[in-house]
């Protein structure tokens, strides 16, 4: 389209584009049937599509995606054309599936390992950043648990899916509070969960604890800042 062709008063063109108003018709038949065939092939790809998507099958999601729009809109390319590349994009997605099926690596390789980001209580400060995984985000998440200090925390894996799996001591070690900076009153009242340790310190950058009468940096990262740890 040329430049003079362009007006902001054509309230036609703006609405309807350079296709006859008819092809609006046309645009809900092709988005009826390209629907109800991307109901079939995610359907065809299983139960896990609708759940906690892996980096493969996300990667599938939006190349399907990308894929309906177009015989949906374009009026020169048809709902077969989308259709090939539907089932290409699927056949693709099932034939990596097998293969990891049949091999640990294509499969760790295609769907990504768990990550380990607390190790009895403490941060594991290089996979977090390996994983860009910042640590007001995995404190967020550990008191959604309802856990307001680490010292509880035996391990979290950060799965393939993206979520967390949090697994926790049976009985809570002293370790780093994570309640907000300014709400002392749970430390101070312990709200029946938490009460402090005077007799040790946390490092507040990886969580680490040592005995108050220990001078000197965290000997985990280095650090040198400490507050009393909470169980």
């Amino acid at each position: 389209m040329n430049r003079y062709e362009i007006h902001l008063k054509d309230i036609e063109r703006i609405l309807l584009g350079q296709a006859p108003p008819i092809f609006l018709l046309e645009v809900f038949f092709r988005a009826l049937v390209t629907y109800t065939l991307l109901l079939f092939i995610v359907r065809w790809l299983g139960k896990r599509m609708t759940g906690e998507l892996t980096l493969m099958e996300m990667a599938v999601m939006v190349t399907l995606g990308a894929i309906v729009s177009t015989p949906m809109q374009v009026a020169e390319r048809g709902i077969l054309q989308g259709l090939v590349l539907l089932l290409c994009a699927v056949g693709l997605q099932r034939g990596i599936s097998y293969l990891g099926y049949r091999s640990h690596k294509i499969e760790n390789l295609t769907q990504g390992r768990p990550s380990l980001m607390v190790k009895d209580g403490v941060f594991q400060l290089r996979v977090m950043e390996d994983d860009r995984i910042s640590r007001e985000q995995l404190i967020a998440e550990l008191r959604q648990q309802k856990i307001l200090g680490l010292g509880a925390v035996e391990r979290v894996y950060l799965e393939a899916t993206g979520t967390f799996s949090v697994y926790q001591y049976d009985k809570k070690q002293p370790g780093l509070p994570l309640y907000p900076k300014g709400d002392e009153v749970i430390k101070e009242e312990g709200q029946g969960m938490i009460k402090p340790e005077p007799d040790f310190d946390a490092c507040v950058n990886c969580g680490a604890v040592k005995q108050k009468s220990r001078a000197g940096a965290c000997k985990n990262c280095n650090y040198d800042q400490f507050t009393t740890a909470v169980v």
